[in-house]
Formats: structure tokens, sequence, C-alpha cells
């Protein structure tokens, strides 16, 4: 069975996710320690014990969920043994996914990544003042109905997560002309999302600017295996390439969507979630209901792969 990890992005966070993880493994709670280390700060406080207005910074949140993605990765190497490079054709994470997917790969050490996503987090924040921009969810329409919807209403599209799941993104005026003209022609729902600012929008430039700057002083790595970039869709190894699409992945559209019906026309039969959640699954399962696809975040669901994957 040809098989992609998959690592969850902004969403799918929870107050209490990765304790479990660090009580059982020492290697888990090795990776909230080295995270803590490199932000001199204990977010594995906020993970672990809230208070959930903390964790849902989005500076916070961001090297959060991938400091539960890390600590599922690495318990899986040291305490199975399993090789991802071997195990998997393909990495792809949603948005701050995809950095948790290239540490996976081996292109980014944790304590880099912990840093880049913190100054992601707070790069995007400050890019719009709170209450200025907003984020909807339309419900229903196809991707190309949501795209007019946008542009009859000067907002733009953010991720194409699923079949009947777009998220649009903009000034908070404009998104909520979408938000009616949407309903208007026929979303089941279009409803404004609790985020603190407009992600993967034109706004968002100043942010794109700031890890510009990051990214072109960072060492990176051919990840293997490759990673699926939210931006084209499509694989990529090349270092220059990937900062590349990093930077353009904060003002462009997550084609998710598109992500994971590339992977399957690539072959792959099976998609493996590793982290906080199970949005990704949910979404898999919508675009594809051919494609088997798990939720792996438990020490026991942990065991089970490691498991699966050495029979």
């Amino acid at each position: 069975m040809t098989r992609a990890f998959i690592f969850p992005g902004q969403g799918s966070q929870a107050v209490g996710m990765g304790r479990d993880l660090y009580d059982a493994f020492a290697e888990a709670k090795d990776v909230f320690e080295e995270i803590d280390e490199s932000l001199g700060k204990k977010l594995s406080k906020i993970i672990f014990d809230g208070p959930e207005s903390d964790l849902g910074l989005t500076e916070n949140t961001q090297p959060a969920l991938m400091a539960v993605s890390m600590a599922v990765v690495r318990v899986l190497q040291k305490q199975g043994g399993i090789d991802l490079a071997k195990s998997a054709k393909f990495v792809a994470g949603h948005s701050l996914g995809e950095y948790s997917a290239l540490t996976a790969a081996g292109s980014l050490e944790i304590p880099v990544t912990a840093k880049l996503l913190n100054l992601r987090g707070q790069s995007m924040q400050k890019a719009v003042p709170v209450g200025i921009g907003a984020m909807a969810a339309v419900l229903g329409p196809s991707f190309e109905d949501v795209l007019q919807v946008a542009k009859d209403t000067a907002c733009e599209v953010a991720n194409d997560n699923s079949v009947g799941q777009v998220v649009i993104s903009g000034k908070k005026e404009a998104v909520e002309r979408a938000v009616a003209l949407a309903t208007e022609r026929g979303a089941k729902r279009a409803i404004l999302l609790p985020v603190s600012a407009p992600f993967h929008c034109s706004l968002m430039e100043p942010a794109a600017k700031i890890m510009e700057g990051a990214l072109n002083e960072t060492n990176l790595k051919a990840p293997s295996p490759a990673v699926v970039s939210n931006v084209t869709a499509q694989s990529v190894t090349d270092p220059a390439d990937i900062k590349k699409l990093l930077v353009q992945q904060i003002t462009g559209l997550v084609r998710w969507r598109e992500s994971v019906l590339w992977m399957k026309e690539q072959g792959v039969s099976e998609m493996i979630e590793l982290g906080a959640g199970k949005v990704l699954n949910g979404l898999v399962k919508r675009i594809d209901k051919d494609i088997a696809v798990e939720s792996v975040s438990s020490p026991e669901q942990i065991e089970a792969l490691i498991k699966k994957l050495n029979s």
C-alpha cells in the first residue's frame, strides 16, 4: 500500500493535546522540552493546561500543533524504528502543517521550526489590526462558485479544503458581503470563523516579507520523502523552491483538496494524520472515499501504527 503522512493545521488544537504522549514516552517529553527551550518559554504548560485563550494565540498555536505532531513522529522513529522515507511516498501538511511535514522529513530541525512558526504566528497576527479582517467557511457550493462569490465581493479564497468546504478571507466588510451573497446563491451554510486575522490572502503580505527574510537565513535540507506544497499541490524537494513556496503560502491559497487528489494520482491509497485532532481525516474522506485514512495521536494509536508498519 502506498502511503502519505499528513499533518494538521490551525483549528486542530485543544488544551491538553499531547499530554498523554508526554507522560508515556521519554522521546515525546524531549520534543516538548526542546521546543520550550528554543522559544524561551513554557509552551508545553500552555498546551497542557491552557488557558484556551493563550493556546489560541496564533504565535502559540502554530508551534504547539507542530510540537504534538513531532512528538508522534519522534516516538515512531525511536520506539518503532520507523523510517518515514521508507514508510511513505509523500508528506503533506495543511498550512502550518507543511512545516511539521518538512520537519518530519528531515528538512528542518525541531527547534528551528518552533522559532519559525512562532515568528510566522506573530507576523501574521501583526499584519492586520484585530477587527479589520475576517475569514468565513462556505459549505456546499463548488470551488469555482465560491471563487466567483469572492471575486464579486472583493475578498479572496484562502483554503480549498474539500469538496463543498471552501474558506474565504479578506477585509471584514468584504467577507460579510461574501457570506450574504453565498447564502443568496444557495450555499448550505456560510459562517464567519473565530480567527484573529485574515490568513492566506494578500493582506498577509507584511508577514510574507518577514518570513522571506527568516527563511533566507534558515538552513533547509531536501526532504525525504518529498513534501507536497500547499501552493502547487505537487511534490517539491529543492530547498530553494521550498523556501519560495513557504513565503507564497502565507498570502496564497491552501490547495488541500487538489493536494490529496494529486497524491492519489501518484498511487497513494492510504493517508495517516500524525498529530492533534482528526480534521484532515474528515477532509480526506470527503475528498475521496477510496483513500484509507486514519488519525494517530494517542499512545495506543502510535503503538498500533508501529505494529502495522513493522509487520
